[in-house]
């Protein structure tokens, strides 16, 4: 390929190289110029043009794209219809991801003009997943170093899909472990097998020996399980502990327990009667991803875990914290005298309210969102930030002269989550805590804030202070700054409910009263609470 400057009257049948407007059109680069084409930009003036000649060995962009898209494609991957040198594949079912590393490095190193981009290894994937890019850097290449590329990269990937399987759920009593929790770990389980369709088709709780347990996989086994998973009341802690021995009691074998995978150190994996053993570690009765996860979807997709799989899972092993681990690896507690900001969202469309924004109506004469920063602002909190997006020139207005930060969220149609973002992610380094606080409730004062920073201040081993009414948690809510990764992961209108639920051993309530559940967001609603705090502004 020749690329550069030539005159325009030579350019027909060149590929544009950099976009170029005319006073009648605009061509983008990538056009190919045809005679009419050089006319009008002859006629505009421009004399020289910078191209791009194919040679007759050339491929172009987007046929040699696709064709390393059609090379490498496994199973079960489609690809999209090439553009601007790109082919991006999707997957065609929910599974795994399985990539030959090494072939597509080697391929990527034929030359910088060719190139493909994939997610990790192994990465769980749902049906259209976008999962690899196959994108050509120049307008062409040779068309050797593609045929090159093609026979490296041969079937380099493919979906592995899940495939339905019966589980049969073994867990073990102790007095120490209670029913409840038992029938969290079930329900955890069931969510993390319905990817796949998978059933749990018998649950046995049978006491914590060896023997128990390995009876309970016999008839588990025979009734037609093809997957065992066994939670033990107490954590496998040796080779020679309960878990691993009723499964040598049943006849079976231990493959391997441990794995560099923090959570999920103490997983425990075996083989009974050729049916695979998973014994869980206890970080599995959580929801949050842990190393069970990574061994139990390779196994709903068919895949052989090999004791060298195992082993092999350090780089990238270290996970996220579970709050609700007995010993977490982190500490828990914080300091005494924490930094403490504040982020109020104001960024929606409060379509309840009708054609009005119920965050500049006015209570006691001042803006719904002005009595919020207000608190945060008076209660000595070390940063404000107020999330705009509906109306934020008029949101902004209503705040003028106050101390606080405004960060705009421009996708604020999607949903609460995205504000929460965009908050914790303004927030400085030196923030300990954070107190999210609703744009729509008057009743909080800068005491309440107060008293919610105090409660977290008190209790080094307290994370989230929610406010509550009567025993119903409400808003606001007071996070650590240990939490700020967990909220950044937030999707949609969805709060963070979920988060406190899982983490509820770290929670203190203080009770404020109506001000923690008030809702404002209708004109009935609104008008209801003007009559009892504002008699003079009723309507």
């Amino acid at each position: 390929m020749i690329f550069g400057s030539v005159p325009t009257r030579d350019a027909v049948g060149c590929i544009l190289a950099h976009s170029t407007k005319l006073p009648s059109a605009t061509y983008k680069k990538g056009r190919v110029l045809d005679a009419q084409d050089v006319a009008a930009l002859a006629a505009a003036g421009v004399e020289e043009i910078v191209v791009a000649q194919l040679s007759p060995d050339d491929v172009s962009e987007d046929v040699a794209a696709e064709r390393i898209a059609a090379a490498c494609n496994g199973g079960h991957l489609s690809s999209d219809r090439p553009f601007t040198g790109r082919v991006n594949l999707h997957a065609e079912a929910a599974g795994l991801l399985i990539l030959d590393a090494s072939a597509i490095n080697e391929m990527n190193r034929i030359d910088p003009a060719i190139t493909i981009a994939t997610l990790p290894a192994y990465e769980k994937v749902a049906e259209g997943r976008m999962v690899a890019t196959a994108k050509i850097i120049p307008f062409a290449v040779p068309g050797d170093l593609i045929a090159q590329a093609e026979a490296t990269i041969s079937r380099g990937l493919r979906i592995a899909p899940f495939r339905s399987r019966k589980i049969g759920l073994v867990a073990t009593k102790l007095d120490h472990l209670k029913p409840a929790t038992m029938d969290k770990t079930r329900r955890v389980l069931d969510q993390r097998l319905s990817a796949s369709n998978s059933q749990i088709v018998g649950e046995e709780r049978v006491a914590h020996t060896p023997q128990a347990v390995a009876e309970a996989m016999k008839r588990l086994q025979a009734s037609g399980a093809d997957l065992l998973v066994l939670f033990g009341a107490s954590a496998v802690v040796d080779r020679q502990d309960v878990l691993p021995r009723a499964i040598e009691a049943a006849g079976g074998s231990v493959t391997y327990f441990g794995m560099p995978v923090d959570p999920g150190n103490l997983l425990l994996l075996g083989d009974y009667q050729g049916v695979p053993v998973i014994g869980a570690p206890g970080c599995a009765r959580s929801p949050k991803e842990n190393g069970f996860d990574w061994i139990l979807d390779r196994l709903l997709a068919r895949i052989d875990v090999r004791p060298e799989d195992i082993s092999g899972l350090g780089v990238g092993g270290l996970l996220m914290e579970i709050g609700s681990r007995p010993q977490p690896r982190e500490k828990t507690e914080h300091s005494k005298s924490p930094n403490v900001g504040a982020i109020v969202l104001a960024a929606g469309k409060s379509s309840r309210m009708g054609p009005r924004n119920k965050l500049l109506e006015t209570v006691n004469g001042v803006p719904l969102v002005a009595h919020a920063a207000g608190a945060a602002s008076l209660a000595f909190i070390g940063q404000t930030i107020v999330i705009t997006g509906h109306m934020a020139s008029e949101i902004a207005e209503c705040l003028d002269g106050m101390d606080v930060t405004l960060v705009h969220n421009p996708d604020y149609a999607d949903g609460m989550a995205g504000s929460i973002r965009a908050g914790v992610a303004a927030l400085g380094p030196d923030i300990d805590a954070a107190v999210i606080l609703l744009g729509d409730m008057p009743g909080i004062n800068a005491r309440i804030v107060q008293d919610m920073i105090a409660a977290y201040s008190d209790n080094p081993s307290t994370l989230i202070v929610a406010a509550s009414a009567d025993g119903r948690r409400g808003n606001p809510v007071l996070w650590d700054k240990r939490f700020f990764p967990d909220l950044m992961k937030l999707h949609g209108d969805i709060g963070a409910r979920h988060i406190i639920a899982e983490n509820s051993h770290l929670l203190r309530e203080v009770d404020i009263g109506d001000a923690a559940r008030i809702d404002l967001d209708t004109p009935e609603a609104l008008a209801s609470y003007r009559e009892v705090s504002d008699p003079v502004n009723k309507s």
